[in-house]
């Protein structure tokens, strides 16, 4: 299924005159309803930092064990640092007790917050030394660009273009950097390396690689289709409390991240680098004026943001 995840270019919205935006916030939606998912292209993030970025998390998953284990936050599920193998099971938000997903990550969270002083503070790996740099030259890439698809989305729900931009001035956005390492052993009946789970907040901006094992997304008719990575582009997807937002509107897609086969030869690990993007933590999340109607009433109580996300989170970390 070629179109399980459509490409949309986003240069004319960026850099075009207003009915070149309103076309792109077309296919946009257009996408975010039928799919859940978009890969974009001509994003303005520098493909320099991108791959600089991700030199540097290499680096450092590559150190030993002990030495990433210092970065290990007292309770995990404060969202920061080093989160070790087997620690989480995404798929435990739907399913209950799943086998843990096979995957470690480092975690940045509310760096402008850290910025001012203010908050929980991240923690600072020493190695690889060039690591702060990139993470806070990738935070900021990530903070424009969210805010400019945020805009997108209003014109794409038939909003004023400026409607989420106060609740984006101090937005919710984490980084996460997924490492999935060769698996020398095999999986548990039911392991992946990121269980099926839909994300829990607004929009998710992925740059994945080209490693075997990678992104699956599910269709309506429950059916898993790959969804391999596009040179240049980063894919986007529809969190839960998105498509609460616009009453279901918009599809917050079942995916997956799969094992490798066991029949190659070589390294299969795989890295991949996820912002995930919501409001400020106050913001009350309720149905938008342009999703309801006669006919159309709204389906979901209003929520607050941060709580409702806070609540997936701690769900995944259920792990014994």
């Amino acid at each position: 299924m070629s179109a399980a995840v459509p490409v949309l270019d986003l240069a004319p919205f960026l850099q075009g005159g207003p009915g070149e935006r309103r076309a792109v916030a077309h296919s946009f939606g257009q996408a975010m309803e039928e799919a859940g998912f978009v890969t974009v292209i001509g994003h303005g993030v520098p493909q320099s930092l991108v791959h600089g970025t991700y030199r540097c998390m290499r680096d450092f998953f590559a150190l030993p064990e002990p030495d990433k284990l210092r970065h290990t936050a007292p309770e995990q599920t404060k969202g920061r640092g080093y989160l070790p193998m087997k620690i989480e099971s995404v798929a435990a938000t739907l399913d209950g007790r799943t086998p843990p997903d096979l995957c470690e990550a480092l975690v940045f969270a509310s760096l402008q917050r850290e910025r001012a002083g203010a908050g929980v503070p991240n923690l600072w790996p020493q190695q690889p030394p060039q690591l702060p740099v990139c993470v806070n030259a990738y935070f900021d890439a990530m903070l424009t660009l969210s805010r400019q698809l945020m805009q997108l989305a209003a014109l794409a729900l038939e909003l004023p273009q400026d409607w989420f931009d106060a609740m984006y001035a101090q937005p919710a956005l984490t980084l996460r950097f997924v490492n999935y390492p060769d698996q020398e052993q095999l999986p548990e009946p039911g392991q992946l390396r990121y269980g099926a789970h839909h994300d829990y907040g607004g929009l998710t901006i992925l740059r994945q690689d080209h490693a075997p094992g990678g992104l699956q997304v599910c269709d309506r008719a429950g059916q898993w289709h790959d969804a391999p990575p596009h040179p240049g582009g980063l894919v986007l997807n529809v969190g839960d409390l998105m498509s609460r937002w616009t009453n279901g509107r918009w599809r917050s897609t079942l995916h997956r991240v799969i094992n490798p086969p066991r029949d190659l030869t070589g390294s299969t690990q795989r890295l991949s680098m996820v912002a995930f993007t919501g409001p400020n933590a106050a913001t009350e999340v309720s149905c938008l004026p342009t999703c309801t109607g006669p006919g159309n009433p709204a389906r979901f109580e209003p929520v607050n943001a941060q709580a409702y996300v806070q609540a997936k989170l701690a769900a995944s970390h259920a792990v014994d």
